[in-house]
C-alpha cells in the first residue's frame, strides 16, 4: 500500500493539522500474526515522543491488566485509529480517521487477529460504524466487515477510564478476560470455521 512499509506507515501528509502537532508517526507494536489487536484512538504526548502507542500511564494500565489476564504485552499487537498526535491531545477529526482508515484496514487485514479490540469510544464507534455506549458495551463482540472481511470487534473502556474512575477497572479487567478467550497460540480469523 502507497506510504506504507509492511505494517508502518512510513510517509503521510493527509492531515496538515495532525503533521505539523506530530513528532513522528506511530505505527502499530507487537507481532504480525498476532492473536489480539487493540485498537486505541491516537497517539498522546507519550506516544509521541516514544514512538510506540499506548506507553504512557493507560499503557501501564493496558499492560498490568493483560497480566492479570494470563497475557503479555508481547502476545498481543496495539495500535491506533490515527497515528499521529492530534494537537492538545483531542480526540482526532471525522476526517482525520478517515484519512486513516486505509492504513488501519490494511494493518487489521494483514495480522488477521481472531479479534479487534477497541480500546474506547472513538476506536468503538470508527469500527463499528454507529454510536457506542461503552461503559454498557463493555465486553460484547460484535461480527462486522472491515474491507468486506467479516471481523470479530470486541467493545472495551479505554484502560485511561480505570484512572478517573476505579469501577470501571472492573468492567475492563473483564473485557479483557473475553479477549483472552480469542488467544490460543494460532494466528489469525481464517482458522476460524465458522466464519
Amino acid at each position: 500500500m502507497e506510504g506504507m512499509d509492511g505494517l508502518d506507515v512510513v510517509a503521510c501528509e493527509r492531515c496538515p493539522e495532525l503533521c505539523e502537532s506530530r513528532s513522528r508517526i506511530v505505527n502499530g507494536a507487537g507481532p504480525a500474526d498476532a492473536d489480539l489487536l487493540f485498537v486505541g484512538e491516537a497517539p498522546g504526548a507519550n506516544e509521541d515522543e516514544q514512538g510506540e502507542p499506548f506507553v504512557g500511564r493507560s499503557g501501564d494500565v493496558l499492560d498490568e491488566t493483560l497480566r492479570e489476564v494470563g497475557l503479555d504485552r508481547g502476545d498481543v499487537r496495539i495500535t491506533n485509529c490515527v497515528r499521529c498526535r492530534p494537537p492538545d491531545n483531542r480526540d482526532p477529526h471525522v476526517e482525520e480517521r478517515a484519512h486513516c482508515r486505509p492504513y488501519l484496514e490494511h494493518e487489521i487485514d494483514a495480522v488477521d487477529p481472531a479479534v479487534v479490540v477497541t480500546l474506547g469510544k472513538v476506536p468503538a464507534e470508527h469500527l463499528l460504524e454507529r454510536d457506542v455506549a461503552v461503559t454498557g458495551e463493555a465486553g460484547e463482540v460484535y461480527d462486522v466487515p472491515i474491507e468486506g472481511t467479516p471481523r470479530r470487534v470486541l467493545v472495551s473502556v479505554h484502560p485511561a477510564a480505570t484512572l478517573y474512575d476505579p469501577s470501571q477497572k472492573e468492567t475492563f479487567g473483564s473485557a479483557l478476560e473475553t479477549a483472552a478467550e480469542f488467544s490460543d497460540g494460532e494466528s489469525g480469523q481464517k482458522r476460524l470455521g465458522d466464519f
